[in-house]
């Protein structure tokens, strides 16, 4: 089975609205931008063909990363001519993913989750037809934002 990954970073980082919007969302962070953690942390889960959607500054956020190469993964665009929101982004990158289970994440986020814990999961679901076809990984709201983000 080869997992597929897929990174959400298509949109104009409504979570972070706060920031500057001159640097596509996923590529704001302190002393390295927010995909490049999601970047190493599917990595070092085993997952190193990962396909990313970019939209708002799109152009910015390519040449940032480019292929992969300086990360030791291979990145597969899936370009949007706007933000097509987390489903449209998903079906829209279908192509580039393998058929089977896709972990997907959120370009804008930072977190210690080790995915390499999902695969076990999606080993699972791929044995088993009548297993759940998702899995959603929720982790608390931080204390310093206890509502959580509503927009």
């Amino acid at each position: 089975m080869r997992m597929g990954a897929m990174i959400l970073a298509a949109g104009r980082g409504e979570r972070m609205r706060r920031c500057p919007t001159r640097r596509p969302s996923p590529a704001r962070g302190g002393r390295k931008p927010l995909i490049v953690w999601q970047i190493e942390a599917l990595a070092r889960a085993g997952l190193r063909d990962i396909v990313v959607n970019a939209a708002h500054l799109a152009p910015r956020l390519v040449g940032a990363l480019g292929g992969g190469e300086a990360l030791g993964v291979r990145l597969a665009w899936s370009i949007e001519a706007e933000a097509l929101e987390a489903a449209g982004g998903i079906a829209t990158a279908l192509p580039f993913l393998p058929a089977g289970p896709a972990l997907v994440v959120s370009g804008d986020i930072w977190t210690e989750f080790d995915y390499a814990t999902l695969v076990p999961r999606a080993e699972a679901m791929v044995r088993d037809a009548s297993a759940p076809r998702a899995h959603l990984v929720m982790v608390p709201n931080p204390a310093y934002h206890p509502d959580g983000i509503s927009h």
